[in-house]
C-alpha cells in the first residue's frame, strides 16, 4: 500500500482497539477508495466481509442506502456478550446523532467522521513542511484520495520532499524547524544553496500568517520574524494600547496564528534561553521599549522582554512606598518565577529584598494595630509578644532581622522610599509597643507575675537536666531569634522554646551574671569600687573574668569554651575536652560585639550565622557526647536604621552618674528628662541606693555611638529572651543511599556576597521511584558557617529551616548568601537537616575576593 493508506488503518486500528466496534460516518464519499483497498475491490453484498485493518482483524460492513438493513446484517457479530470487531461504513450520509438508527452501536462503539484532508495533512508534514502542504491542500480545491496518496507516496507528479526538512534534519516539527533557524544563522548558506527560502517564507506564512518577500537576505527575514513574533506575543499580554513603536510590526491575523506566535516565543526561551535573551534585548533596543510609557499594571504575565521585569520591580517599591503591602506581596508571588529572574541571580535578589520590604510593612501594620488594642497588665503584653501560635508580636523582629540582613548583603541597596516607608513603619510599632509595655510594667511594680525571671534560668532550667550538659550564654540574643534557632535544629532533636524575662537594666555585666550559678537566691545591682556590676552572695561580678571565677566556684567540673574555640576544634579534640565534665558553658558574644562596635552593617550580617553556628555547636556537642543543653541570652536589642532622627537623643540624667548606656542611666540624683522614667534599685529587689532612668519608649541618651544598635532600657526587644532547652541525639552520620548529590556552577572565587550553584540530586542511572530529598546547603570555613540559602530557584525552600526540597535528576539553582565577610576562603557543604550528616561538600577551598 502506501503511507496514507497506512495512516488512515493505524487511525481506525486505534478505534478498534479502544471499543471494537466503529459506526464510520463519510458524508462526502472521501475514504471510498480507502474502504475498496482495505476489502479488495467494491462491494458486492450486504453481507460483513472478513478484512485486515493495521494487522486487526476485523468484519466490514457497507451501507447501501438502507440502514436497517445494515443493522440488520451486522445484528449476529454484535448480540454477544463480547461483540465481534467490526467496522460500519456510511458513505453520503450525514450523521443525525439525535435519532440515529445505529444509536445502540454507536453508543457501546466509536462513532467516527474523519476529515480526508486533515488526515493526510498529518501524513504530508513528516515530508513537507507546512507552507508546502497548504499549497497542496489548498482550502477551497478538491483534492481526492489519489492524488494525495501518490503526493504522500512521493510519487511522479507530488511535490518534491521538503529540502528545509532535510537541512533541519534534528528539528523536530515545523515549530522545531522555525526556532532553529531563528536561533542561528549557521544553516542560512545551505538553505541559499539549495534554494530553500521561498519554502521557509511559505512556513512563516502557514504558520505565523506573516508574509515575507522571498528574495529578501535571511539575516533581514529573520529580524522581521523575531519582531514579529516577540512584539506579537508583547501585545498580546498587554492589557491596555500597545505602544506607538510596534505599529510598524504586524499583528497575527487569526486566532490560530496568536497561538503559534505565543509558541514560538515560549520555545525560544525554554529551548534557548541564552540565545533568547540577546535577540530579545536586540528587539526591545530595535523598538525603544525601554523608555516606553506603560503603566506596569497593564504589563501581562510574560515578561517577553527584560524592561518589564524592572518596570514591574518599580511597581512593587511603589506600593511598598504607598503602604499597599499585601498588593505588592501579590506581584511578588506571581512574578518571582520569571524568565529574566530566573536567569539573574542578582536581579532575583532585588525581588527577594522587595518581598522581605513589603512582608515587614505588612506585619508592622498588623502589630501596630494590634497593640493599640491591646490593655492589661505585664503579662498580659508579654504573652502577646510570644506566642507561637501565629499572631506572637516577635515575628515583627524576625521579618526586621531577616529583611536588614539581606539588604546588607545586595551590592546594589534597594530603592530608598520603599526601603524608608518600611523602617519608618517597623520604627513606629516598636515605639508604640515599648511605650505601652514600658507603662505596664511600672504600673505592675517592674515584674511579669508568672513569667519565668532571668535569675531562676540557671536553679530551675539548667540544674535540673541530666548532666553532662552544655550551658549556652549568647549575649544580646533576642526572643525571636532563640525561636529561629529552634527551627533549624535537626527535626531528630527535643526541643523546647519559652521566654523569661531579663534584669534590669539589659546590659551584658548585669545580664549575664543573672544566669550564673546562685543568682535566684542572691542577686543584686550595685556600685563597688566606682564600678557597676551584679552580686550574687558575696561576689561582686563586674565583668566575664569574674563570672568565670564564680562559675568554676559553684559547678564542678565546668568546660568554659567561647563558640568560636568550640565550632573550630577537631571533634576528637573537643570529645577529649568535654570529657568527664559536668557542664559546658559556652559563651558567645559575636551579636553584641558587632553592634557595640558601631559595626551595624557588619551586626546585619552578623545576626543570621550566629543562628547557624549555634545550632551546629549543639550538634557537635552531641556528638562529643553533650546531648542535653540550654541556651539563654543576658539580653535582647533594639536594632534600627543607621539613619534615624537625631530628635531620638535625649539628654542623659546628670547627677551622680554611675554608668551611662544609651537605654540606661544608673546613678543617683540629677533630671528625669520629659519622655524617660525612674525607678529606685530597691524597687527592682536590689539592695542598692542606685536609681536606674530609661527612656520611656524607644529614644536613647547622648551617649556616644550610633543610632542603631543598643540595649539597656525595659522594651519587650531587649528585656525577653529565649530559653531553649535542647536534646540532641546522636546517630550515624553515613551518606543515604538513595543517591549522590553533585554541584555544578561552583565559582572560582567569591566576588559578590549573593552567587548561585547548582545541585542535582542523584545520578542520571538512579532507579524510577525515587523520591524527592530535604536538604540544607551551608557555605563553611575553618568549621563554622559563613552562610547560607537566600534563594532557591524553582524548588521548594523554607526561609525558616533554611532546607530544599531536590527532586531526583532535577537541577536547582541555589542563591547562597555570604554574612561573614571576614572567610578568606569557603565550601560549598550539603547537610541532612535531620541528623546533619554531610551529603555533600565542595571539592576544594573557594577564595573569597569580596569586590574584585
Amino acid at each position: 500500500m502506501h503511507p496514507l493508506h497506512d495512516y488512515v488503518a493505524k487511525q481506525l486500528a486505534d478505534k478498534l482497539k479502544d471499543r471494537r466496534v466503529v459506526v464510520w460516518y463519510d458524508e462526502r464519499g472521501e475514504f471510498r477508495p480507502f474502504v475498496d483497498e482495505v476489502r479488495g475491490g467494491p462491494r458486492a453484498a450486504a453481507e460483513p466481509v472478513a478484512v485486515g485493518v493495521a494487522g486487526i482483524k476485523a468484519s466490514l460492513a457497507e451501507y447501501a442506502g438502507s440502514l436497517f438493513e445494515l443493522r440488520a446484517v451486522v445484528e449476529p457479530l454484535v448480540s454477544g456478550d463480547k461483540p465481534d470487531v467490526l467496522v460500519l461504513y456510511i458513505p453520503g450520509l450525514a450523521h443525525d446523532a439525535k435519532a440515529s438508527v445505529l444509536m445502540e452501536l454507536e453508543k457501546a462503539g466509536r462513532t467516527w467522521k474523519p476529515e480526508l484532508k486533515q488526515l493526510a495533512k498529518n501524513v504530508l508534514l513528516q515530508k513537507y513542511t507546512l507552507g508546502v502542504v497548504d499549497e497542496m491542500l489548498p482550502f477551497d480545491r478538491k483534492v481526492s484520495y489519489a492524488d494525495l496518496a501518490r503526493a504522500a507516496a512521493g510519487n511522479s507528479g507530488a511535490e518534491p520532499p521538503s529540502i528545509l526538512k532535510s537541512i533541519f534534519h534534528d528539528a523536530s516539527g515545523n515549530d522545531g524547524l522555525l526556532t532553529a533557524w531563528l536561533v542561528s544563522d549557521a544553516r542560512d548558506a545551505e538553505i541559499v544553496s539549495k534554494e530553500a527560502t521561498r519554502e521557509l517564507t511559505k512556513l512563516v506564512k502557514a504558520r505565523l500568517g506573516l508574509d515575507l518577500v522571498a528574495d529578501s537576505p535571511l539575516a533581514k527575514l529573520r529580524a522581521i520574524v523575531l519582531r514579529y513574533v516577540l512584539a506579537g506575543e508583547f501585545r498580546l499580554d498587554l492589557s491596555c494600547d500597545p505602544p506607538a513603536s510596534l505599529d510598524s510590526v504586524a499583528k497575527p491575523p487569526t486566532k490560530d496564528e496568536e497561538s503559534a506566535v505565543r509558541e514560538l516565543a515560549r520555545r525560544l526561551r525554554t529551548g534557548h534561553a541564552d540565545t533568547y535573551a540577546a535577540l530579545a534585548d536586540r528587539v526591545e533596543e530595535e523598538l525603544g521599549l525601554k523608555n516606553a510609557k506603560l503603566s506596569p499594571g497593564a504589563l501581562g504575565s510574560i515578561d517577553t522582554f527584560r524592561f518589564e521585569e524592572r518596570a514591574l520591580l518599580r511597581h512593587a517599591g511603589d506600593l511598598v512606598a504607598n503602604c499597599k503591602f499585601e498588593s505588592a506581596l501579590s506581584l511578588v508571588s506571581e512574578r518571582e518565577q520569571s524568565f529574566w529572574l530566573d536567569r539573574d541571580v542578582a536581579r532575583k535578589a532585588q525581588w527577594e529584598a522587595t518581598r522581605r520590604i513589603a512582608e515587614l510593612g505588612h506585619l508592622a501594620v498588623q502589630v501596630k494595630a494590634a497593640v493599640g488594642k491591646t490593655s492589661g497588665d505585664a503579662a498580659t503584653w508579654l504573652d502577646a509578644y510570644v506566642t507561637q501560635s501565629g499572631s506572637g508580636w516577635f515575628r515583627l523582629d524576625q521579618a526586621q532581622r531577616r529583611m536588614e540582613a539581606w539588604v546588607a548583603n545586595l551590592d546594589d541597596e534597594p530603592e530608598e522610599r520603599p526601603l524608608a516607608v518600611v523602617r519608618r513603619a517597623y520604627e513606629d510599632a516598636v515605639h508604640a509597643m515599648a511605650e505601652a509595655f514600658t507603662k505596664a510594667l511600672g504600673k505592675a511594680g517592674w515584674t511579669v507575675p508568672g513569667a519565668l525571671h532571668q535569675t531562676r534560668i540557671w536553679s530551675e532550667v539548667v540544674s535540673d537536666k541530666p548532666k553532662p550538659v552544655a550551658y549556652f550564654l549568647v549575649d544580646a540574643m533576642r526572643f525571636e531569634m532563640g525561636v529561629e534557632l529552634a527551627e533549624r535544629l535537626p527535626k531528630t532533636s527535643e526541643v523546647a522554646v519559652r521566654a523569661a524575662v531579663g534584669a534590669l537594666p539589659s546590659i551584658t555585666p548585669v545580664g549575664m551574671a543573672a544566669l550564673m550559678p546562685g543568682a535566684s537566691a542572691s542577686f543584686s545591682v550595685v556600685e563597688e569600687k566606682d564600678k557597676l556590676g551584679a552580686r550574687i552572695d558575696d561576689a561582686f561580678l563586674p565583668d566575664l573574668p569574674a563570672r568565670k571565677k564564680h562559675a568554676a566556684a559553684r559547678v564542678p567540673k565546668l568546660v568554659d569554651l567561647a563558640l568560636d574555640e568550640l565550632l573550630s576544634l577537631q571533634p576528637s579534640k573537643l570529645a577529649k575536652k568535654v570529657e568527664g565534665a559536668q557542664v559546658v558553658l559556652v559563651r558567645s558574644q559575636e551579636i553584641d560585639h558587632a553592634g557595640e562596635n558601631g559595626f551595624t552593617y557588619q551586626a546585619r550580617q552578623v545576626m543570621d550565622t550566629v543562628i547557624d553556628n549555634l545550632a551546629r555547636a549543639l550538634g557537635k556537642l552531641a556528638r562529643a557526647g553533650i546531648e542535653h543543653a540550654v541556651v539563654s541570652a543576658d539580653h535582647g536589642h533594639l536594632f534600627f536604621a543607621t539613619d534615624r532622627d537625631e530628635s531620638m537623643r535625649t539628654d542623659a540624667p546628670g547627677g551622680d552618674t554611675v554608668e551611662l548606656h544609651r537605654r540606661c542611666w544608673l546613678g543617683r540624683g540629677g533630671a528625669t528628662s520629659a519622655g524617660c522614667v525612674r525607678v529606685a534599685a530597691s524597687q527592682l529587689g536590689y539592695a542598692s541606693d542606685l536609681e536606674l532612668v530609661f527612656p520611656a519608649a524607644t529614644g536613647v541618651f547622648k551617649a556616644g555611638g550610633d543610632l542603631a544598635f543598643h540595649h539597656g532600657g525595659p522594651s519587650l526587644q531587649e528585656l525577653v529572651i529565649p530559653v531553649l532547652t535542647v536534646r540532641t541525639k546522636t546517630r550515624d552520620s553515613a551518606r543515604p543511599s538513595a543517591g549522590p548529590i553533585e554541584a555544578s556552577g561552583l565559582p572560582e572565587a567569591v566576588t559578590n556576597r549573593i552567587f548561585s550553584v547548582t545541585l542535582i540530586y542523584g545520578a542520571k542511572q538512579m532507579l524510577l521511584g525515587a523520591t524527592g530529598i530535604q536538604v540544607r546547603p551551608l557555605l563553611m570555613a575553618a568549621g563554622k558557617q559563613v552562610g547560607a540559602v537566600g534563594m532557591a530557584v524553582d524548588a521548594q525552600f523554607d526561609r525558616a529551616t533554611g532546607t530544599v526540597k531536590l527532586e531526583p535528576n532535577k537541577p536547582v539553582t541555589i542563591a547562597f548568601l555570604l554574612s561573614d565577610e571576614s572567610a578568606a576562603s569557603l565550601r560549598v557543604v550539603v547537610q541532612d537537616p535531620t541528623t546533619d550528616a554531610e551529603l555533600y561538600r565542595s571539592p576544594t577551598d573557594i577564595p573569597v575576593r569580596l569586590g574584585v
